[in-house]
């Protein structure tokens, strides 16, 4: 198993939840055993599905771009540099609202996995009301 992968040799391909997705490092690839890293890119004015996973934790962290970003009830502005906590099971997509591709590092623990993501009604889930304003009120 590789324990160095390099960016320019990761497939990208698309997840359920419709984001890109390049998988930096995973323990079906890569040996490690209790967690994964990949690359979500989100083109301008594209989202991802709404959707939750039953056991992984995630942590995103924004690299590139500007969105706004549901967690749970709540709903947020989200850009580089900021980091995210994701616990299991709460319900979470993102928009990005910028002109440029949204980039977010996206560690899972246990690994992501397309059996733990449970697409969810996007009605039910998105907000209808404004967009958060720069500190993230509506």
């Amino acid at each position: 198993m590789e324990r160095l992968n390099r960016y320019g040799q990761c497939p990208a391909y698309r997840t359920k939840d419709g984001s890109e997705i390049r998988e930096l490092m995973h323990p079906d690839v890569h040996g490690n055993r209790n967690q994964s890293l990949a690359e979500a890119t989100v083109l301008p004015g594209a989202f991802t599905r709404i959707h939750r996973h039953h056991r992984s934790e995630e942590i995103y962290h924004v690299t590139a771009g500007r969105g706004r970003m549901r967690l749970g009830s709540e709903e947020f502005i989200i850009e580089t540099g900021d980091t995210v906590g994701i616990p299991p099971g709460v319900p979470h997509a993102v928009h990005n609202t910028g002109d440029e591709p949204l980039r977010i590092l996206c560690c899972c623990a246990p690994p992501y996995s397309h059996d733990d993501t449970e697409l969810l009604d996007d009605d039910a889930h998105h907000s209808s009301g404004p967009a958060p304003t720069e500190d993230g009120a509506q």
